[in-house]
């Protein structure tokens, strides 16, 4: 059961994946030849692929070596049918983790943004890669990423400097 919650938590995390994109998951939706996962009719019914971290590709390998998943990558208790795992993986996880800020899978997708921003990624690929339709709702994930912006030079610091002014001439000097 670890592995299980150990696989799952770390896909959503890795990939950015909604509690039911992860769920919905099929083994073939992994291509580690490209290194992507694809995500089939996400929210709004869109399909889109986001990157498969070797690390995580490691992870799943060693799952499903142990798991053989069918159907479904995470499958529930019912055979063939996946089930909300994911969210009860969290709440385990906040219990024996102590932490005081709440552990979802709605924070894991949140810090899988926040930290390809920090890491230097466009806000145009994040927006791709969390398959959002509008900016603006990218936007709203990455308010709190504020040392990104304060770490940030400004674009006058990039312009040439005029070279140094000499300073005046003295007196000439004759022989």
């Amino acid at each position: 059961m670890i592995l299980n919650i150990h696989a799952i938590l770390t896909t959503c995390y890795a990939a950015g994946l909604r509690i039911s994109e992860a769920v919905h998951l099929k083994p073939t939706d992994i291509d580690s030849q490209r290194m992507v996962v694809r995500v089939e009719q996400g929210k709004g019914q869109k399909d889109r692929y986001v990157m498969l971290s070797p690390k995580l590709l490691e992870i799943l390998r060693d799952y499903w070596r142990t798991r053989r998943p069918k159907e479904w990558l995470f499958p529930g208790d019912r055979a063939g049918h996946p089930r909300d795992a994911v969210g009860q993986a969290c709440a385990k996880a906040h219990d024996l983790s102590r932490l005081s800020k709440p552990v979802t899978p709605h924070s894991l997708r949140y810090g899988f943004a926040v930290h390809l921003l920090e890491a230097g990624a466009d806000v145009r690929t994040i927006q791709l890669l969390l398959g959002h339709r509008s900016l603006a709702t990218t936007a709203h994930y990455l308010r709190i990423a504020t040392n990104k912006v304060c770490g940030t030079a400004s674009p006058f610091e990039l312009l040439p400097r005029p070279a140094p002014t000499p300073p005046p001439l003295g007196k000439p000097q004759y022989f």
